[in-house]
């Protein structure tokens, strides 16, 4: 199964980010690809008025979504911001499109928030509490963003719920080691699921030129597919870019008969744990 990545930069301007999500949708099916994965926060950037914009859009954003993947004959899965508790938001990796005549929907709100290297994120985001996944063609792909691929338990219970490939849409934030950190830590989750993870981040606002907020994450680049085995299939640079990979179930169940992490973890088994 091809699919596509598509690292780009929101902004501000709600429509501008639509029509860059129907334009990039257009290429990715024009390329054969049938799913098109795009950043976390595509709605609208990181340092603009989350809660507002999610209550005065009242889902037209995500409608629209939908008729653009209906339109391509193809699954999106794209970063929003909903209504969340007491005037919050939920930070969205939402799942839209046709699949052989199939409608395909799934809905992800990000679990572990990003209460990190100076940032508080739940202070306007409320929290995600499931795991989901969905079907397209004979794959099953699960759903993460962004800070949730620091938490490894998250990514091996998607391959347990049957998970052969992981989403991952951000919108990472730049600092010191924040790159090396980025492109160590996909791999590392293929490796622990032995799914392949397929990281969609924002580009470099500091190579497109696009204006960003001070102090937001507005992303850094460097999207990439990992194999099930830590390979890396695609990676782009730091601007505006499509990236293309091939999903293979077989690849997946060679490197599983290999590698039985998932069967021969003992911690999920109930081994006991002594502290001394």
């Amino acid at each position: 199964m091809k699919i596509a990545l598509v690292q780009m930069n929101s902004t501000g301007d709600l429509q501008a980010n639509l029509d860059k999500v129907a334009g990039y949708t257009e290429a990715a099916a024009g390329e054969g690809a049938r799913l098109v994965v795009f950043p976390e926060a595509t709605q609208i950037a990181f340092g603009h008025d989350l809660a507002r914009t999610a209550a005065d859009d009242e889902g037209k954003w995500i409608q629209s979504i939908t008729e653009i993947a209906r339109e391509n004959d193809i699954v999106i899965a794209v970063g929003v911001f909903r209504p969340g508790i007491n005037g919050t938001v939920t930070n969205s990796l939402v799942v839209r499109g046709v699949d052989d005549g199939r409608e395909v929907s799934a809905d992800y709100d990000k679990i572990h928030l990003y209460d990190a290297f100076g940032h508080r994120e739940s202070d306007s985001v409320t929290a995600g509490e499931s795991v989901r996944t969905f079907r397209l063609g004979d794959v099953t792909f699960g759903l993460a963003i962004c800070y949730d691929v620091r938490f490894p338990a998250l990514f091996t219970a998607q391959a347990r719920a049957g998970a052969d490939a992981i989403i991952l849409a951000t919108s990472w934030g730049a600092g010191p080691g924040k790159a090396d950190q980025w492109k160590l830590l996909g791999p590392a989750r293929a490796l622990d699921s032995t799914a392949y993870v397929l990281a969609c981040d924002q580009a470099d606002p500091a190579v497109t030129g696009v204006p960003a907020k001070g102090g937001s994450p507005t992303g850094i680049g460097h999207s990439y597919v990992a194999a099930p085995n830590g390979e890396l299939l695609a990676e782009a640079g730091r601007g505006e870019e499509i990236i293309f990979a091939d999903i293979d179930p077989d690849r997946i169940a060679d490197i599983r008969a290999s590698l039985p992490v998932l069967d021969n973890s003992r911690l999920e088994k109930g081994i006991r744990v002594e502290c001394i």
